[in-house]
């Protein structure tokens, strides 16, 4: 019985410490956006570099997931889940140490390295660390540290910012990721790889991640002027690296990204309603941000005092979520959670110039962050039930990358848009645009199978 109970706890812990790993490598995608101006006025950077800081993380991350998570197949997940734990942990102290704009840029492309590495192989590593209806109950916690980690990024990063500088919005990573590599030698024994893949596409690896890239750079470039050739030439080149890319994978013996697996029941459905899912939320998140902050006058601090209850709804949406999908099924829950979700945004758009307006701001995160969580089970369900075990890295790579990318584009769009009017027009047409996007996530949530095996939902 003791042994029993040993490997439980043992089991347990595991599953625990990949959910905090995912927690950190979501929240350092946000947690920048509030300590941006002290960044800014404390290195000197040029108001056109700025927002480099938060790109440079979040556009590195999605152009190597597809590659992390193949590299998690190949080299096994736990050891590539505490590679990537020591550089992003040691990109996260360069960053903390910065003295100069380029300095920082550099570390963060770094820092989004080491998250590539680290979010897939933590996936990949939650499914062989548990049997199959245990792996299916902890989807739902890994999801909610996801989800809560991007959520508390707008609150925790003003908090740190005013209380401690904005050098600790990236140090407080270093402590945590020891932590959890020791954690991790002692609950996560390591394994060799169980696949058949012997080596990696490098070929298919740099034109998927230079396509990716120049895509995210291109459409950044396009939302802050729309005659730009430059964004044009990025995108363009982006599309042809993208076709070179499926060619490699047709002709490669060991792809990166196996034809196969975007035909795979679900798979195409889970990445379009994941990456809807963050372009949905994130422009009205960034919008209450600076509502607050910008017309309200709120200091960093107390502003974020409003951002938990988002925080709070996500996680309980999540951990809803997989009693959600098989009460409703796949399909349902994600058209539920995405109907939330533009409801929570409507709730947002008759915000007043003056006062504060808590019930209406409790009530919009609220709604939104609960439809939140459920919805990320269920698309992140749908995208990983019918993949083959030796594919499952990847598979988890491609899904984050998806998520990352509509955040990305989801922020690079609202930016702009509440530029282009007087505040609170700004304001409203950029919660327009994230009920917009939440509309059309409906529509792709009907690209995803209405249930899954029993045997395999989540990640079982």
């Amino acid at each position: 019985m003791s042994g029993l109970t040993g490997n439980i706890s043992t089991r347990s812990a595991g599953w625990a410490v990949v959910c905090v790993a995912q927690f950190v490598v979501v929240l350092d995608a946000t947690i920048v956006t509030t300590a941006l101006p002290a960044i800014g006025a404390d290195l000197g950077f040029a108001a056109a570099t700025l927002p480099w800081v938060f790109m440079a993380y979040t556009v590195v991350l999605a152009g190597l997931l597809v590659l992390g998570g193949r590299t998690a197949d190949l080299g096994g997940a736990r050891r590539i889940f505490r590679i990537g734990l020591v550089v992003f942990s040691a990109a996260s102290l360069a960053c903390a140490l910065a003295w100069s704009p380029a300095v920082l840029i550099g570390a963060r492309l770094a820092q989004g390295a080491g998250a590539a590495l680290l979010s897939p192989a933590a996936l990949a590593a939650l499914s062989d660390a548990l049997p199959p209806e245990a792996a299916r109950r902890a989807l739902g916690w890994w999801t909610a540290a996801g989800a809560g980690g991007g959520a508390s990024g707008w609150f925790l990063g003003g908090l740190i910012t005013q209380v401690a500088g904005w050098r600790w919005v990236f140090a407080v990573n270093v402590p945590i990721g020891f932590i959890a590599l020791l954690w991790s030698i002692r609950s996560l024994p390591g394994r060799g790889s169980r696949t058949r893949v012997v080596t990696l596409d490098l070929p298919g690896a740099c034109c998927v991640t230079a396509g990716i890239v120049l895509a995210a750079v291109g459409l950044s470039e396009i939302a802050r002027d729309f005659s730009a050739w430059p964004g044009w030439a990025a995108l363009t080149t982006a599309a042809l690296l993208m076709i070179g890319f499926m060619r490699i994978e047709r002709t490669s013996r060991q792809p990166l990204l196996p034809p196969s697996l975007l035909r795979t029941h679900g798979v195409l459905g889970g990445n379009l309603t994941a990456a809807a899912l963050t372009a949905s939320t994130s422009p009205a998140m960034l919008t209450a941000a600076l509502y607050v902050q910008d017309t309200l006058r709120l200091p960093p601090a107390l502003a974020g005092l409003i951002f938990p209850v988002f925080n709070v709804a996500v996680i309980g949406g999540s951990l809803l979520g997989p009693p959600a999908v098989r009460a409703l099924g796949v399909r349902r829950a994600l058209l539920t959670g995405f109907a939330g979700v533009a409801v929570g945004v409507a709730v947002l758009l008759p915000l007043p110039a003056e006062g504060l307006p808590l019930t209406l701001l409790i009530s919009g995160f609220g709604v939104m962050g609960v439809s939140l969580g459920v919805a990320s089970v269920a698309s992140t369900t749908a995208g990983t039930a019918y993949v083959r075990e030796t594919d499952r890295g990847v598979a988890a790579g491609v899904l984050n990358s998806s998520a990352q990318l509509g955040a990305s584009l989801g922020l690079a769009l609202s930016g702009p848009v509440i530029a282009s009017a007087a505040p609170m027009t700004g304001y409203r047409m950029a919660f327009g645009l994230g009920i917009s996007v939440a509309v059309t996530g409906l529509a792709a949530a009907f690209t995803v199978p209405r249930t899954v095996r029993r045997s395999t939902d989540g990640l079982g």
